[in-house]
């Protein structure tokens, strides 16, 4: 097939597509696993916390207490409906990352080439195949050239169907397998060729649809945290059913009133289920992977958001990575000499006309490469007005490259000439192959491409040859190819390339480069980015002669991989895990996709990957832009910190809840705590823990410090002590002041000067975790918007509760003098200076946490 045929394809109009979308729908099958309203409030209502909510109501109803049980149950849906609109924020998100993980499709319309989601696929679209394509949907081949797909999806058949042109496009479909047939299928992928289809069929009418596959979608999945968070919860609902067990019946046996025997039990049961584990975790992973898409980086794998931030080796490719992949032809050699192409150069001197006219017959009249857009610029510039445009050449066939040769070759009939013309471009060595050079040869050869690949240029082989037999070789090979020149192409760095670089050796992140390219041309990247180490490289074919052992020494220092094949890649990573690195590999072709799985975080290239190649990785950069990568492992950290902070401040304020429900049971006080307090907390709780951490911004040193430790468990020995501390220091104080009260106030202004104790301190617990080090005045010049709603929320609740008969009787409260309300404040002040004391290092240390 010939690349000029997309030419003649205009492709469908804008006007044509919304037409098609209103009719036919999007390119899409009905989303599995989607969930709907009513879904979410199923899964709100079957909580344990709601149920144990329902009980605490029923129990007032049976004890005649009517308003007790009217505001508890009304409660409890203003707790549905915090827990229903966290949970709807969490889809949301979820829904976007979908859209966003929809396969791609090359299309042509409006005369042009463009890259679309595939949902957006419409019937008459003309799809443009390459290797590593997803095809988007069933289509009839108009073109093909070697096209080979594996339908395997659809027949179960592993071995891939050849593919050819339609002869007659009133040609029948049939259905999927066999060779040599010119439809291909959604769901099926390009394994080698490429190909020009026109769509017939999208969504459920295409053969997937019809037997009911469902397209691969991104789903929220059970991630290790995920899995250690259960396992958490599963032991604290444990403990908290026993004990509950235990005081419905000592309050029973002890005060012969099981009624309210069993709201202190029930009481005990809510304070001691930690339910808001599950759901912060949820929330901070969808969010989280919401908040990376920001970065152009989307998450394919849940697992990802939680391991990026400890990522302590980046393997990046060189091309449209490190560099723009905007190709320009900046040097050429030719005849034993060099010329520099300046920019807006329009005249060649005349020994330098053959190398660049060949350059242009062995690429596409209408490229799609970067380096053959380079060509084909510097051609039309050069050559316009001289005898080496051939437009009015004929076509004749492609050798294509292949895994074992890096060349490419074109053969072309003139109108009038008797001879064929064979043009080739490739890798120098594989150009050299072709002109079958001698070893002294190939080595005079590699002078001049050292001297262009020092200078950081990507250097491109041309030769030719004249062929007059009737039937055309096989092989590129049985042609007398004669060398013409070399080509040197520059790729500028991106932009805060260098930076990213920086910041990743100042958070203890290597960063190796990894590419095809000539290690002078690897080396002058390095340099200019930045990159430790940048004359120590090793090749490709020093891989090979490698044993494992000499590579495990090498990858301790070595930071550029040079002339590297995709396979070898997998290599690397292999001896980067063993040498206890967590790996982050990207990558962009089908032979990167093992490598891809085999990293602890692969990472596709968007903008140039194939579909393989994403659907192998954990995360897709679409902007593939390395800087992306990066702010996407600080958002990485700043989630795993943030996550850290919300575990502790939910384990340190239920400490003092369960004390304050299980003290006054143990010593034979008046119970400081009802079920309707446990819900006015939780509506402080649920926020605060979901909406103001995760809203809080990253550390001031989060890229500053060596990446975590994979097997670090969110909530250790460490976190536990300092969130115990935290719970106790806040419970000693309640007590204290409930105790104070009942001696010369009574239970009911006990009551309610323990519980305004206990929800000043639990602010100042919000306020002091914000951060482990930094004091609450230097953190309040950090915005955090959510932080201030709940805050001044509480404040008014508070009030309101505290000064309003009707839910002073609901709460069991009695009013209070002022004089008394400041000893509550005083003893919250007291939690706050104990709590901003444990970010002491020396208290710290000596606690040892």
């Amino acid at each position: 097939m010939d690349r000029s045929a997309e030419g003649h394809l205009t492709g469908l109009t804008d006007a044509e597509v919304r037409a098609r979308l209103d009719r036919d729908g999007y390119n899409e099958l009905p989303a599995a696993g989607k969930r709907q309203v009513w879904d979410i409030a199923w899964e709100v209502v079957r909580e344990p916390m709601f149920l144990l909510l329902l009980a605490c109501g029923l129990i007032y109803l049976l004890s005649g207490e009517i308003q007790e049980a009217v505001m508890l149950l009304g409660f409890v849906f203003v707790v549905m409906g915090i827990t229903f609109y966290q949970e709807r924020k969490t889809e949301r998100a979820l829904e976007s990352l979908r859209d966003l993980s929809s396969p791609r499709a090359l299309v042509i319309r409006n005369d042009e080439k463009i890259r679309i989601p595939g949902r957006e696929v419409v019937r008459g679209d003309m799809l443009l195949l390459e290797e590593g394509d997803r095809v988007a949907a069933d289509a009839t081949l108009v073109s093909a050239f070697n096209l080979s797909v594996d339908e395997s999806l659809l027949t179960g058949e592993s071995v891939p169907v050849r593919k050819q042109a339609a002869t007659d496009e009133s040609s029948e479909t049939a259905p999927p397998g066999g060779d040599d047939l010119p439809f291909v299928y959604s769901g099926s992928l390009v394994v080698s060729g490429r190909g020009i289809a026109r769509v017939t069929a999208t969504g459920s009418a295409t053969e997937m649809g019809k037997i009911g596959r469902a397209l691969q979608t991104l789903t929220p999945e059970d991630t290790p945290l995920q899995r250690q968070t259960g396992r958490l919860v599963r032991r604290l609902a444990a403990v908290g059913v026993v004990l509950c067990i235990v005081v419905i019946i000592a309050y029973g046996m002890t005060r012969e009133d099981w009624l309210h025997g069993f709201l202190a039990g029930l009481s005990l049961a809510m304070a001691m289920l930690p339910e808001e584990f599950p759901v912060v975790m949820t929330i901070f992973l969808a969010l989280g992977a919401w908040r990376i898409s920001r970065y152009r980086v989307l998450t394919r794998r849940m697992s990802a958001v939680e391991t990026i931030g400890a990522a302590s080796v980046l393997c990046v490719d060189k091309t449209g990575t490190l560099t723009l992949n905007r190709m320009t032809v900046s040097d050429l050699y030719a005849d034993g000499r060099f010329l520099t192409v300046d920019d807006g150069v329009d005249d060649l001197p005349e020994a330098f006309h053959e190398v660049v006219e060949y350059s242009l017959l062995a690429s596409p009249a209408d490229p799609f490469d970067p380096m053959e857009k380079a060509m084909k610029s510097l051609g039309e510039t050069t050559l316009a007005q001289t005898e080496h445009l051939h437009d009015d050449w004929e076509l004749l066939r492609e050798y294509p490259l292949s895994r074992d040769l890096l060349a490419m070759s074109r053969v072309w009939r003139s109108p009038d000439g008797k001879d064929l013309i064979i043009a080739a471009k490739g890798a120098p060595e594989a150009i050299a192959d072709l002109c079958h050079f001698s070893p002294e040869q190939t080595t005079a050869l590699m002078e001049p491409i050292n001297a262009l690949s020092e200078k950081g240029r990507r250097v491109i082989g041309v030769a030719g040859a004249r062929f007059r037999k009737p039937e055309l070789p096989g092989e590129q090979h049985d042609f007398s190819f004669r060398f013409i020149g070399l080509l040197g192409l520059s790729d500028p760095v991106r932009s805060g390339v260098a930076e990213a670089v920086q910041e990743c050796y100042a958070g203890g992140i290597r960063t190796i480069m990894i590419t095809g390219d000539y290690p002078g041309t690897a080396r002058n990247i390095a340099r200019r980015i930045g990159l430790k180490n940048p004359d120590d490289c090793i090749t490709g074919p020093d891989l090979v002669r490698m044993s494992d052992a000499e590579l495990a020494e090498g990858i301790r220092k070595v930071n550029i991989f040079a002339r590297m094949v995709p396979e070898q890649k997998l290599r690397l990573v292999t001896a980067l895990k063993a040498a206890g690195e967590v790996v982050a590999m990207t990558g962009d072709g089908v032979n990167d996709a093992p490598a891809l799985k085999a990293a602890h975080i692969g990472i596709a290239m968007g903008g140039r990957g194939t579909d393989v190649a994403r659907e192998s990785a954990a995360l897709v950069l679409l902007d593939d832009d390395f800087a992306s990568i990066v702010k996407a492992i600080r958002m990485g950290r700043r989630i795993f910190d943030n996550l850290k902070k919300a575990m502790r401040y939910i384990f340190s304020v239920h400490v003092p809840i369960a004390g304050m429900s299980l003290i006054p049971v143990l010593f034979e006080w008046p119970l400081a705590l009802f079920p309707v307090h446990i819900v006015f907390l939780e509506l402080i709780i649920d926020p605060a823990c979901s909406v103001v951490f995760e809203a809080e911004a990253a550390e001031a040193d989060c890229m500053k410090k060596p990446p975590r430790d994979l097997s670090e468990p969110l909530f250790g020995r460490r976190s536990v002590l300092l969130s115990l501390t935290q719970g106790l220091v806040i419970l000693a104080a309640v007590v204290v002041v409930y105790r104070w009260a009942l001696s010369d106030h009574g239970a009911h202004c006990a009551r309610c000067l323990a519980f305004m104790t206990l929800v000043l301190s639990n602010l100042a617990l919000i306020f002091t975790n914000r951060s482990a080090t930094r004091s609450i005045p230097s953190m309040l010049k950090v915005p955090n918007a959510a932080l201030w709603w709940i805050s001044g929320g509480t404040a008014a609740m508070l009030t309101v509760v505290m000064s309003t008969p009707f839910f002073q009787r609901l709460f069991k409260f009695r009013p209070v003098p002022l004089d008394d309300l400041l000893y509550c404040l005083a003893a919250a002040l007291f939690c706050t200076m104990i709590l901003e004391g444990l970010k002491i290092p020396a208290v710290r240390r000596i606690m040892g946490v």
